[in-house]
């Protein structure tokens, strides 16, 4: 139930706004100025020393007028610039200050020349405005301030508080110290410290409660608010060390972000799994049925990679977890050391390079070919392998290509219907294969003896399609001329030692697993999959989840968002629409995708309901799970 008979006390500064209004009105006036950024950040440090308590609110104040040499002229200008610094979290959340205007105070220790209009937007009159006034000389210049405002002398906020003789529970929020003594002095009866914008640790661990924007004090008080459920509390796990990218990028959308460097064993994982969110992986991290036993709270899984065998996609979906990666984010790079490792080869670079290293001088064109015109059998036409096609046909390459699904050829490329005739034709051939258990040594003694003699082979794909036995074999005894080989059948958890049966065969590349590897592939990846999870956890979209019915789904409109998953048996669409109509719920858009195991229904509704309904949708036979976004 909520109290009516609360009162909401906010400060100003870092609060209802990203800034320091006198930070800001420094920066305008002092423009031009040789000294300017030794000013500025004067003014800040005595601003940050009053707020903290460290040094009389007085004398901050004094003292940072005296530097601003600012002129009633310029407030007109600061307040423009102010209208565009409200705090994010503030901002989308007006239906409170409008709903609760008569229960809403500010208090601060700036000034009301600026504070004034600015709240008025907000539905806060200037009468509930309690803050600190300019005086002008005969100029306008801005010359001190009126002394006899309590809020002027040291401890003032609660000076003012008592004054005002507020009925009821006053909760106060602010982002210092100087709002926190209100309720150390007892006048208040919670402090929150506001941290969207400044983290001040004296105020922050003096609060009653710690609010990094406006929804989570919204939510702790059940008012009403922008979204279901703040964002500070959706627990983000990353592991691996993935690109300190993707950390920015939810970090900023507000969610809690924890990034761990090393990859987890599942017994680790399962230690720290609980309470989790949402969970990001690369390749090492295995997420098992016992894990997602013990993931309580977990909605999704994001693959920071394209392979995703490291997840069991069934649990997750049977769970109701959706699980997103990253399919194209590094493919450019894949499609770059494929075309570098097919130069090499043919060149013999790699050989003529370790004669070097050890001491010996071959100068030879033995063995030496230009790729222009040799035969480029791509195994595998998906994404990679069509971008390679497009530019080994670049460089002169004749390109054939072999999928069990039937593509269209890029440019001149000819497909072969079987297997064989493209081994029978290829100088090179490369492999683009998924990791479907099926393909397990796909490429073995039988398909090797298919291929040209003293043909290459390319792997960047998966380490098992390949039997290293036969390509061994193949290799010492001259069928095959050389390999470059990235993935292997069994790669180790971490760095460290390494052995292959490959290790020292001539013209032999070898590298660990680092085809997607690059900055750029990183950086790529850290923007696709954060983006994905957010959609996810935002607005319910599925577009890309790996082992989920796909919806895209249109943005919400001053809507409430119902997300139900269920056991695809039938009936339960009925079910949902029969509750629905018991409540008298008026549905503005409904939508529903299966596949032969699971079925996802979102219901846009009407702000105003009864929320009895909620626990009559998750009482629904056969529900996995259910969220309410709005």
């Amino acid at each position: 139930m909520i109290d009516v008979g609360r009162k909401y006390v906010f400060d100003f500064d870092s609060t209802l706004t990203r800034v320091e209004a006198l930070d800001v009105l420094a920066e305008m006036t002092l423009q031009g100025n040789s000294k300017r950024e030794q000013i500025i950040e004067e003014i800040q440090k005595i601003t940050n020393l009053g707020i903290d308590g460290d040094i009389s609110f007085t004398e901050s104040l004094e003292r940072r007028i005296k530097l601003l040499k600012a002129n009633k002229s310029d407030l007109d200008g600061l307040v423009a610039e102010l209208r565009q610094k409200i705090s994010k979290s503030i901002e989308s959340n007006k239906e409170f200050f409008e709903k609760f205007s008569d229960d809403i105070y500010v208090i601060s220790c700036g000034f009301k020349e600026f504070i004034d209009p600015i709240v008025e937007e907000y539905n806060i009159p200037s009468d509930r405005v309690y803050a600190n006034t300019f005086e002008f000389d005969e100029e306008g210049n801005i010359v001190g301030f009126d002394e006899e405002n309590p809020l002027s002398q040291h401890n003032g906020k609660i000076e003012c508080l008592k004054q005002m003789n507020l009925e009821g529970e006053v909760q106060v929020i602010g982002d210092g110290y100087s709002d926190y003594v209100m309720r150390e002095a007892g006048i208040a009866d919670k402090f929150f410290a506001y941290t969207e914008n400044v983290h001040r640790d004296k105020a922050a661990d003096n609060a009653d409660h710690v609010t990094p924007n406006l929804d989570e004090f919204l939510f702790v008080n059940d008012l009403p608010r922008n979204i279901s459920y703040p964002k500070n509390r959706i627990k983000i796990l990353l592991l691996e060390n993935v690109h300190p990218a993707a950390f920015d990028n939810l970090s900023e959308d507000g969610f809690s972000v924890e990034l761990v460097k090393h990859s987890l064993s599942e017994e680790e994982l399962i230690k720290k799994i609980k309470g989790v969110h949402v969970l990001g992986i690369r390749s090492k991290t295995q997420v098992t049925e016992k894990v997602l036993e013990a993931a309580n709270k977990l909605l999704v899984v994001g693959a920071f990679c394209i392979g995703t065998t490291q997840i069991d996609l069934n649990s997750c979906k049977l769970k109701g977890v959706a699980v997103f990666n990253a399919p194209y984010s590094n493919t450019r790079s894949v499609v770059e050391l494929a075309i570098g490792e097919i130069i090499m080869l043919m060149r013999s670079v790699f050989p003529r390079s370790m004669e070097l290293h050890n001491g010996q001088w071959q100068k030879t064109a033995v063995g030496s070919r230009e790729v222009r015109g040799k035969n480029l059998g791509i195994i595998g036409y998906g994404n990679i392998g069509k971008q390679l096609s497009v530019l080994a046909e670049a460089i002169g390459m004749r390109v054939y290509y072999y999928d069990i699904d039937d593509k269209l050829a890029l440019g001149n490329a000819v497909k072969c219907n079987t297997l064989e005739n493209l081994l029978n034709v290829s100088d090179v051939v490369t492999l683009h294969i998924d990791d479907n258990k099926a393909n397990k040594n796909f490429i073995g003694d039988r398909e090797i003896n298919q291929m040209k003699n003293g043909a290459m082979l390319v792997n960047l794909s998966r380490g098992f399609v390949i039997d290293i036995e036969a390509l061994v074999n193949a290799l010492k005894s001259g069928k095959l001329g050389g390999a470059a080989i990235d993935v292997y059948p069994e790669e180790p958890a971490s760095n460290g030692e390494f052995m292959t049966e490959l290790k020292g065969l001539n013209n032999v590349i070898l590298t660990p697993h680092v085809g997607g590897s690059t900055e750029e592939a990183q950086r790529n990846i850290a923007d696709f999959v954060p983006n994905k999870i957010m959609d996810y956890v935002n607005s319910g979209s599925t577009v890309d989840a790996v082992n989920f019915p796909n919806i895209r789904l249109p943005k919400q409109n001053k809507a409430h968002r119902f997300l139900h998953i269920h056991k695809n048996v039938p009936g339960i669409m009925a079910k949902i629409n029969e509750v629905l109509a018991k409540y008298e719920m008026n549905i503005s858009g409904q939508y529903l995708s299966t596949d032969n195991e699971v079925g996802y229904v979102i219901t846009d509704l009407d702000k105003e309901y009864n929320k009895d309904v909620i626990k009559a949708l998750k009482k629904i036979e056969n529900t996995i799970k259910f969220r309410v976004l709005y």
